[in-house]
């Protein structure tokens, strides 16, 4: 598979996106291959760049030229600033990396960071983010976000709801489709033949024998009972305060976390700009940098490129293991 390219999206224009893949070209030129699929005119103008009109022509041009494959968009861009006329272009430049991945011209998919509000108010964008977009777009019900590095893997089993409605949300059915799609990811997309999953407990101390909550008890333990006998090599229900220290770490390849911040506290912590966004589930690989559009920096030429070029690679090692 890693002989075609991966598919870059420009994301949103007046976000640091642009500025960031032109920082990952002269990071990777010599290493990879990928093409930004954006409004040239749009470019910061810091590296050369060379139109293409097939992916495949993108190996060629990589190493004098970043490869562009040209989707005008209706408005400039004004750093920081989002134009709703642009959001329309955003999200069809997302639905074209799709198709390009679907055919398999690509052998991935990265995507650099939208505005959610911008493609509401441009475009009445329908979708709560990115991910579930691309679901729609891969013609699948449900995946899963998983955030890594090369010291953490974490999958939160619910993500962008209030820690008031996470008990109800996180049912049995949701937390044994997320183990099931996490260790087929782990096995189909990054080379983990047997993947070890450590599931966190809701409450502190996973529940401390019903004294401080039975979630772990009831939703948890039955699910892992189920899923053991099934073959799956499940460690659980583990406290959350004690199962990411080094030593802990080494025991399992992912940890399942009961809701947002349980997972992503301790992997920003960790590895703050080098950590990659995942999809797991979909037809299709696709990784991002795990952070947004820092509107408040675009244009000025600081924003770090670590996160992207982590992606990028991610999205090769994971082409090699598909």
């Amino acid at each position: 598979m890693t002989d075609r390219p991966i598919a870059l999206t420009c994301g949103e224009p007046a976000g640091v996106g642009l500025e960031i893949a032109e920082k990952a070209w002269s990071a990777l030129r010599s290493e990879l291959t990928f093409f930004l699929i954006a409004d040239p005119d749009h470019l910061p103008g810091s590296v050369p760049v060379q139109l293409i009109d097939d992916p495949a022509d993108a190996i060629a041009v990589m190493a004098q030229a970043l490869p562009i494959m040209a989707h005008p968009f209706a408005a400039p861009r004004t750093p920081g600033r989002a134009a709703p006329q642009n959001a329309e272009g955003v999200i069809d430049v997302i639905a074209q990396a799709v198709d390009l991945a679907m055919s398999e011209q690509v052998c991935a998919i990265c995507t650099l960071p939208i505005h959610k509000k911008a493609l509401k108010d441009g475009a009445d964008f329908a979708y709560p983010g990115h991910t579930e977009y691309l679901a729609d777009l891969g013609n699948v019900e449900r995946v899963v976000m998983m955030l890594a590095s090369d010291q953490l893997r974490v999958v939160p089993a619910t993500i962008h709801i209030p820690l008031s409605e996470v008990p109800s949300a996180f049912t049995q059915e949701v937390l044994e489709d997320t183990i099931r799609i996490t260790a087929k990811g782990l096995q189909d997309q990054c080379g983990v033949a047997a993947p070890r999953i450590a599931i966190a407990g809701l409450n502190p101390h996973a529940g401390e024998g019903g004294a401080m909550g039975h979630e772990d008890a009831t939703v948890i333990a039955p699910v892992i009972t189920k899923l053991r006998a099934e073959g799956f090599d499940l460690a659980s229900p583990l406290p959350a305060d004690t199962m990411f220290h080094a030593a802990a770490r080494a025991r399992y390849d992912v940890a399942i976390c009961a809701y947002h911040d349980q997972a992503l506290i301790p992997i920003k912590t960790l590895d703050f700009d080098g950590g990659v966004n995942v999809t797991l589930g979909l037809p299709f690989i696709r990784t991002s940098p795990d952070h947004g559009t820092a509107f408040d920096i675009a244009g000025t030429g600081q924003a770090n490129p670590s996160s992207t070029i982590a992606a990028l690679r991610m999205a090769r090692q994971m082409a090699q293991s598909a």
